[in-house]
């Protein structure tokens, strides 16, 4: 066959990730935190993008009722559309498939129905002064210290020598939030050019250093040190330390034969050794815990119902000025200009829809995730049912990925408390006699409390614990109740024998 140049047209098809698209499913995994900050970002680029304020008819909420006895959805009242967004824009066309995989499987935008309102917290908030002054919020605020900010300034008393700060910088900065110093000396050494014995000196100081432990290399370092500044570290106290691990056993016998002390001397040692700090870095940790924030409430209506709401709190709204957008445009002459404009139009309309979708699509996903674990809701941890991602997406008749998307990130406030959305996904085991399957967090949790009602003579062996777990017809293996045990770390029952002998330290 001849070898020629030709030209050939080959039709094909294929789904193109457009930014928009890309964007859309952007939001979809985002939590309530980053997509505040990523519409505030927006708005600040965007000119025909405006915040709006909460009203009592806003239309960004959905409530779905699910009732406890026949778990199903019930919805009422009219769905109204955002007066902002323009119907008639050919890009809420794909919006249909911008929570779906490649496989462009299109999410039944007709599921979603019921009232959309939003809840009043007006008057929540407050417009009292103070003192009068206009001060800007956290000028009063005391900042806490950091620990590697609280070791340098140790570092800067304790020594002039500038290569003696240097090194010691590093290692300040090489040692983690519980004090702990990870890094080989000799490798620090090796990485500054430095002699061995400067790095190691340097170490030492800083060992000095409050809190006392901190700079340690590992458990037992940092016990002698502190047992060191309070001239405690004698010979049997080393002893003690140098097995401590026989302590987590709980072993008495064990150190009273390693440190060659009788009963009441070890047991003075294991007190004074259990008032120590292990972690004497997070006295100094600079991190603060954040309170999580729900996206969806549940609550028990008056009839039995459970009632599903968006946290509106957490729900940022845009709106899209259309008579801005209609100045500009009649004001702008070049044609770089009027694209501009009209980009920045439809990327407004486009953000404003993928924010009111997202919406639907978390509310129809919590709606589906209540329905199945209404038993949890109503009777608790126990009858947790198995779940998973592929039951919720047929039953609301979206794809797999999109569910997946959803529940991460999210967060449920129930009155049993607040869950990820995805604690409700777990797992199957078979039922002994061919019923209904198990919870895996249900099992779990039954595991939990056969310990918990363990005595002193009857500590259940693993196998004892599959004998009664089967007895009550859960089809389970003894490596997978080893495995939830461990999960839940608890010991085993050779541990536990030991911790509940009457000598046990």
């Amino acid at each position: 066959m001849a070898l020629a140049p030709k030209l050939e047209f080959r039709q094909s098809q294929q789904l193109v990730m457009t930014p928009q698209l890309q964007q859309a499913i952007k939001l979809l995994q985002l939590s309530n935190l980053e997509l505040a900050e990523f519409v505030d970002k927006q708005l600040e680029e965007n000119p025909f993008l405006e915040k709006a304020e909460v009203a009592d008819d806003a239309p960004i909420e959905r409530r779905d009722t699910v009732d406890k006895q026949k778990s199903e959805n019930v919805s009422g009242g009219e769905t109204s559309e955002p007066s902002s967004l323009d119907s008639g824009d050919a890009s809420s066309e794909a919006l249909d498939i911008a929570y779906d995989d490649n496989d462009g499987a299109p999410v039944n935008e007709n599921a979603t129905g019921g009232d959309y309102r939003v809840n009043d917290w007006s008057s929540a908030g407050s417009k009292r002064r103070f003192d009068g002054e206009d001060r800007e919020f956290g000028a009063t605020i005391k900042r806490e210290i950091s620990l590697g900010e609280h070791l340098n300034e140790q570092l800067k008393v304790a020594t002039r020598d500038s290569k003696q700060l240097l090194i010691g910088a590093y290692i300040i900065d090489l040692i983690d939030e519980a004090g702990y110093l990870r890094e080989d000396i000799g490798a620090i050494a090796q990485r500054l050019g430095a002699d061995i014995d400067e790095v190691k000196e340097t170490h030492r100081l800083i060992t000095t250093f409050d809190p006392c432990g901190v700079g340690a290399r590992d458990l037992k370092e940092c016990l002698r040190l502190q047992l060191q500044d309070c001239d405690r570290l004698d010979p049997a106290m080393d002893a003690f330390v140098n097995n401590i691990e026989l302590l987590a056993k709980g072993d008495l016998k064990g150190l009273m034969k390693a440190t060659n002390s009788d009963e009441e001397d070890v047991r003075d040692m294991v007190a004074e050794v259990r008032s120590l700090t292990p972690k004497p870095g997070y006295a100094f940790s600079s991190e603060t815990t954040q309170a999580v924030a729900p996206d969806v409430f549940v609550r028990q209506a008056q009839d039995g119902s459970w009632k599903v709401e968006l946290n509106n709190e957490t729900l940022p709204r845009v709106l899209v000025n259309q008579h801005y957008f209609a100045e500009i445009a009649s004001a702008s002459s070049g044609e770089e200009d009027k694209v501009f404009v009209n980009e920045q139009f439809a990327n407004a309309n486009w953000l404003a829809k993928s924010l009111d979708q997202r919406a639907r699509t978390i509310l129809k996903v919590a709606s589906e995730i209540v329905r199945q674990q209404d038993a949890f809701l109503a009777y608790g941890v126990k009858h947790l049912r198995p779940l998973n991602l592929k039951v919720v997406a047929e039953a609301i008749q979206m794809h797999e990925s999109t569910v997946s998307r959803v529940t991460s990130n999210k967060y449920m406030a129930t009155p049993r408390g607040s869950f990820e959305l995805k604690y409700f996904f777990t797992a199957s085991i078979a039922a002994t006699n061919g019923g209904e399957a198990h919870s895996a967090e249900a099992v779990r949790q039954r595991i939990r409390e056969l310990v918990d009602s363990e005595t002193r003579d009857s500590i259940l062996s693993d196998d004892k614990i599959v004998e009664i777990l089967q007895g009550e017809g859960i089809d389970i293996a003894r490596r997978t109740v080893a495995k939830y045990r461990e999960t839940l770390n608890i010991p085993s029952s050779v541990q536990r024998r030991r911790l509940s002998a009457p000598n046990a330290i």
